[in-house]
C-alpha cells in the first residue's frame, strides 16, 4: 500500500502539514488554525508534531488541607468540575481535610521466566548486593534522601516470577530512575542465567505511595431545600455504601473523584494516565471494584475517608519543560511531592462530596446542565461577548439544544 504517511516522521513540518491537509481535506482556515498554535519547543517533545491542543485552566477555591488554605489549579474540559470542587471544598472548609502520606516509594518489576531453583536462591542470597547495584544506576539520588530500599520475590504462576524493587525516588516522578535501576538489576540476573529475564519495567500500581485524606462536615453544612442536613448526610452515606457493593455505581463514583484528581494532576505536569491506572487497580484490590471513598455518620458529622495511590513528582519530567507547572505550584502553595500528594487527594475528596450531595438531593443535571449552557452557546457559534446573553435566554427555556442557541444568536445579532 502506498500510504501518504510513509516515512512521515522524516518529513519537515511543512510537508507533514501538507500531507495531513490533503488526507483530511482541510481547508485553508483549518490549516491556518493549526499553524496558529504551533510551539517550536513543543515540536521537540513528541514525534510527528502538528500543533498544540489547549485545554482551559481554572482555579478551584475554598480547599483547606491540614489547616492551610489552597487554591487548586485545574486543567479540564468539563464545565462543572471546578464549580463542584469549590462547592465541596466550601462544605469541608470549616473543619478542613486532614491528609497524611503513608509512604512514598515506587515499585518496579524484573519478570523472570522459568527461573531455576538455584537462581532464586542466588537472588535471595544477594538481595543487598542487588539493592546496591540498583543504587549505582543513579548514585546522585542518595543526595536527595532517595534510593532502593527493598527487593521481594513473588511467584506469579508455575513459570513466572516477579522480582519487585522498591525505590524512594525523593521529589522526582521517578519513572526513568526506576527503569534504569531495573535494567541494571536485570542485566546482573541475566549474567547468572542468560535469557531468564522476560522484561523489566516500573509498575503503576503504586501500593507503596499512598496518601489518606479525611474530611468532616457538620450537618448544618449539608442542608438542602426540603431536607435537613442530617437527612442529606444519611443519603450520602447510603450512596457511598452502594458504591462499595455495586461496580456499576462504583465506576461512576470513582470517575467523579478522578474529575478533580486528573484536573490538578495535569496542571502540575504529572502523568495522569499513570495515576488513573493505579487508582482503578487499587479500587479493585480485594477482587471487586469498589468506590474509593467511604462516607459515614459519626455523632453529628458526616465523615469521609479515602486512600489513593499517588506517585506524583515535584521535579523533573514535564515539570521542567512546561513553564506553567512552576506557576501552578506557586498558586497551589505546595513545596514538595508529599504536599502535592495530599492536595491532589483532598481535591478528589471534595469533588466526590459535591457530586454525592447533588445526586442525592437535586440530581446531577440541575447544576451540571446550567454550566453546560456556556458550552452549548459556544458550540452554536456565539462570540465571547455574546455568550452571557445567549445563556440568559437559554435558562428560560426547557430541553434546549443547539438549534435553540443558534436562533437566539440570530436574534441578538439582528437586534444589534
Amino acid at each position: 500500500m502506498n500510504s501518504p504517511f510513509k516515512h512521515f516522521y522524516r518529513k519537515s513540518y511543512t510537508d507533514r502539514l501538507t500531507v495531513v491537509g490533503k488526507y483530511a481535506e482541510l481547508n485553508d482556515d483549518a490549516k491556518k488554525l493549526i499553524q496558529t498554535h504551533v510551539d517550536q519547543t513543543d515540536a521537540h517533545l513528541i514525534e510527528n508534531y502538528l500543533t498544540d491542543y489547549s485545554l482551559p485552566e481554572g482555579v478551584g477555591v475554598n480547599l483547606v488541607v491540614n489547616g492551610n488554605e489552597h487554591a487548586i489549579p485545574m486543567v479540564t474540559e468539563e464545565p462543572s468540575v471546578i464549580a463542584a470542587v469549590s462547592n465541596g471544598a466550601r462544605m469541608l472548609s470549616k473543619n478542613g481535610i486532614t491528609a497524611t502520606v503513608i509512604n512514598r516509594e515506587l515499585i518496579g518489576q524484573v519478570v523472570l521466566h522459568k527461573p531455576s531453583h538455584s537462581l532464586l536462591e542466588w537472588i535471595e542470597r544477594h538481595r543487598a548486593n542487588l539493592i546496591a547495584l540498583a543504587d549505582s544506576a543513579h548514585p546522585t539520588i542518595s543526595k536527595y534522601g532517595g534510593g532502593a530500599t527493598e527487593i521481594e520475590l513473588r511467584k506469579l504462576d508455575e513459570n513466572e516470577y516477579s522480582l519487585d524493587l522498591s525505590v524512594n525516588v525523593a521529589e522526582a516522578m521517578g519513572a526513568n530512575i526506576m527503569n534504569s535501576m531495573l535494567e541494571k538489576v536485570g542485566a546482573s540476573i541475566n549474567q547468572q542465567a542468560p535469557g531468564v529475564v522476560l522484561m523489566q519495567i516500573l509498575s503503576n500500581y503504586a501500593t507503596k505511595s499512598l496518601v489518606t485524606v479525611v474530611g468532616k462536615i457538620d450537618f448544618e453544612q449539608l442542608s438542602a431545600p426540603g431536607m435537613t442536613g442530617r437527612e442529606v448526610a444519611v443519603r450520602i452515606g447510603l450512596a457511598s455504601h452502594v458504591a462499595q457493593i455495586d461496580p456499576y455505581r462504583a465506576t461512576t463514583h470513582n470517575k467523579g473523584i478522578m474529575n478533580g484528581v486528573d484536573a490538578i494532576t495535569i496542571a502540575m505536569g504529572n502523568d495522569w494516565r499513570a495515576i488513573e491506572s493505579g487508582v482503578h487497580a487499587y479500587a479493585a484490590r480485594d477482587g471487586q471494584y469498589r468506590g474509593l471513598s467511604r462516607w459515614h455518620i459519626v455523632d453529628h458529622q458526616l465523615v469521609g475517608e479515602m486512600t489513593l495511590p499517588m506517585p506524583v513528582g515535584f521535579v523533573g519530567g514535564a515539570t521542567k519543560v512546561f513553564p506553567m507547572v512552576k506557576i501552578n505550584q506557586s498558586i497551589a502553595r505546595v513545596k514538595n511531592a508529599r504536599e502535592l500528594m495530599q492536595l491532589i487527594a483532598a481535591t478528589g475528596l471534595a469533588q466526590n462530596l459535591a457530586a454525592l450531595k447533588a445526586i442525592v438531593t437535586d440530581g446531577i443535571q440541575k447544576g451540571h446542565m446550567a454550566l453546560q449552557l456556556n458550552s452549548l452557546a459556544i458550540s452554536a457559534g456565539a462570540r465571547p461577548d455574546e455568550v452571557a446573553s445567549v445563556v440568559r435566554k437559554l435558562r428560560t427555556m426547557k430541553n434546549v439544544g443547539v438549534d435553540d442557541a443558534r436562533a437566539i444568536i440570530k436574534q441578538i445579532r439582528k437586534s444589534n
